[in-house]
């Protein structure tokens, strides 16, 4: 092995020799160096006074921190403290559970059920929260057709500013709930697959970084601050049974029709507050700063089911028999004024409003105004036996017509002189007769309409009958000075003015009693918080006609329905004495204002000789037939027929007196 050969080191160039003679150059100069200086000392700074600086310095940033401190843990706590509380918290409303009600038996018509509030969290909708620009019309798209609302007026609400609870659908269903639970599960689910993972991890990330400012639709829950919370909702479990009396409320649970809009101030009872704080778009309770509910009373009304409902049924069905507009009967205690039942048709069901008309959900057993007709003629008979103008056997001379101031006046029937005696007058229904009777209860005929004026209104005509339901008619009953032409001639035979229903129910429950009129009611009592029954004050007394008049009277209303001349045969009950008027009138019609068919009625109370029970019976233009005694008796007989045995009434223990009702000349 050859050792490698060494590089040879270059040698040095030979200076050229010095041309020969000539003197060698001179070499330069080499230059001077500086003579070295001694090193100059370093100064050192004042360490005091750089101490000093450095404290100062500390001190003041100190100073300031601990001022701020100050401000926010002393100064400005509060506000800060409410800020935050404002922010986490919410001020959720507690309700007051709404007080039942029930019939006399205790049948529940009117109850409070659970139910859920759905409600939102407007805040849990901005951009940067769900990252989607349009979140509250992704939540209201879903939620509309559950909720049975608009997706503008539920994007709206979602778009509520400073708020952290929004109701978007008060009082639903369990099942609604469940709806709208299982349907933010399934979202949720979608919302939290790998890919949407992803995607939320580059939320916020700069744009080189793939970051991103939204979310896809699929990766996003739009029911996260939709929430339901616990509350009440009204149903009806009895569904149409007396709902034309019960009423019914609204979709925040507020009394609008019958007893539940006019017992709202004690059915509602006082509302809550407690304070929520908001988790996840739910309002949750605390329980701190709370103000507790206080529940409604539940009212007991005096309304027999089983009488409301044979009384519901018979005249729904005859309304449809006689192809009539409606009508309506009313079942009446005649020694406490107690409505037994109140029925109606057409009728409602309050738990499915959205298919009933607004000409259905009231109750025209007291809020229509109807001329009586015939059924008013007890009155003037009570006036003119009560004064002694006349007694039941006085003998009256019907003629075929009358004329009487500006009109010529006629019965239902063509008829030759009738020879009548004052109850045949009432068991026959002659206008004419009536009129001829009322003539002489004044020696003047403004004296007689002057004493017929007052014991009309003794009887309650023209005046509220004190139950107090909302809507209810008084009634038209002009001044008896103001009677003119032939008014003072038709309000004898009950036209001319109008009443109610129940006002009229009244007239013949008066006479039932003895002439003493007891005030109508529907409310037995009330029970409280407490759990403590307060019975309702009874209804007031007011003696009307002497206690020998009434028992005429109810004796001449027994041939009305017994005698075969009568008109009232219809309304007869094997084993009970029955005592009744039928009616047969001109129908105002309420549009126009002009007569336009009938009003067809009957009004009784049974067993005559210790009467228990008044039934009327009223139908407003019918088509098939007219007349009160062929439309109206047998739905008397029907309803007081079941109520009598309902009642346990003991089937009468003597004979109808049958007082003649003509005589011959």
């Amino acid at each position: 092995m050859s050792t490698p050969r060494q590089p040879s080191r270059p040698r040095p160039r030979p200076r050229p020799p010095h041309p020969r003679g000539a003197a060698p150059r001179p070499r330069p100069a080499a230059p001077r160096r500086p003579a070295p200086q001694p090193p100059k000392a370093i100064r050192l700074a004042d360490s005091k006074r750089r101490l000093r600086l450095v404290t100062f310095t500390l001190g003041l940033v100190l100073t300031v921190f601990a001022g701020r401190l100050v401000q926010l843990q002393l100064l400005d706590s509060d506000q800060l403290a409410a800020g935050a509380v404002a922010n986490q918290y919410v001020d959720l409303p507690v309700p007051a559970e709404r007080g039942s009600i029930t019939s006399a038996d205790g049948v529940v018509l009117a109850a409070t059920v659970d139910a859920y509030d759905v409600v939102g969290d407007p805040t849990l909708y901005a951009p940067d929260k769900l990252h989607v620009p349009d979140g509250p019309e992704q939540a209201a798209a879903l939620l509309a057709p559950i909720l049975g609302r608009t997706k503008e007026q539920l994007a709206a609400a979602l778009h509520t500013p400073k708020t952290r609870w929004v109701m978007l659908a008060p009082r639903q269903s369990p099942e609604t709930k469940k709806q709208i639970a299982d349907l933010r599960t399934e979202l949720a689910k979608q919302a939290d697959t790998k890919a949407c993972r992803a995607q939320k991890a580059l939320l916020g990330k700069p744009a080189d970084q793939g970051g991103r400012q939204y979310l896809d639709a699929a990766c996003v829950n739009p029911l996260a601050g939709v929430s339901p919370t616990e509350t009440k909702r009204r149903t009806y479990p009895a569904d149409g049974l007396a709902a034309n009396l019960v009423g019914f409320t609204n979709a925040d649970g507020i009394g609008t029709g019958g007893l539940e809009l006019q017992y709202e101030k004690e059915l509602a009872g006082r509302a809550g507050r407690a304070t929520g704080a908001s988790v996840g778009g739910r309002a949750v309770a605390t329980g701190s700063g709370s103000l507790p509910a206080v529940p409604g009373s539940d009212l007991r009304l005096t309304i027999d089911q089983d009488i409301q409902w044979a009384a519901q049924r018979a005249i729904t069905d005859q309304v449809a028999n006689a192809g009539a507009e409606k009508g309506y009967v009313i079942v009446q205690d005649v020694k406490t004024g107690q409505v037994l039942a109140m029925a109606t048709s057409p009728g409602f069901n309050p738990n499915d409003l959205a298919h009933a008309s607004n000409s259905q959900l009231g109750n025209p057993a007291v809020q229509d105004a109807y001329e009586p007709g015939s059924t008013a003629k007890l009155m003037t008979m009570a006036a003119v036996l009560d004064t002694g103008t006349a007694n039941w056997d006085a003998h009256v001379t019907v003629p075929n017509t009358l004329q009487r101031s500006d009109r010529v006046f006629h019965d239902d029937v063509d008829h030759e002189t009738w020879y009548l005696t004052l109850a045949g007058v009432l068991a026959k229904s002659s206008n004419i007769g009536t009129i001829e009777a009322a003539e002489h209860l004044g020696k003047t005929q403004p004296e007689a309409n002057q004493v017929l004026g007052d014991y009309l209104h003794r009887f309650g005509i023209g005046q509220p009958t004190g139950i107090g339901f909302p809507g209810e008619t008084k009634g038209i009953l002009a001044k008896p000075e103001d009677w003119k032409g032939s008014q003072q001639f038709t309000i004898p035979f009950g036209q001319g003015l109008s009443v109610n229903a129940l006002q009229a129910t009244s007239v013949f429950s008066t006479i039932a009693n003895g002439g003493v009129r007891v005030a109508p009611s529907l409310l037995a009592g009330t029970t409280g918080p407490d759990g403590r029954y307060v019975p309702a004050p009874p209804g007031a007394e007011t003696r009307v006609v002497k206690p020998e008049t009434a028992k005429t009277l109810t004796e001449m209303l027994e041939s009305v329905v017994t005698d075969e001349q009568g008109t009232g045969n219809k309304a007869q009950i094997p084993g009970y004495r029955v005592a009744g008027k039928t009616g047969t009138a001109n129908r105002v019609d309420p549009k126009t204002g002009k007569y336009s068919g009938y009003t067809a009625s009957f009004i009784g109370f049974a067993p005559a000789e210790a009467p228990r029970v008044t039934v009327s019976c009223v139908i407003q233009d019918p088509v098939n037939g007219h007349f009160g005694g062929q439309l109206c008796g047998p739905v008397f007989k029907q309803v007081m027929e079941f109520t009598l045995k309902t009642l346990q009434v003991a089937p009468s223990g003597s004979e109808a007196p049958n007082l003649p009702v003509d005589w011959k000349p």
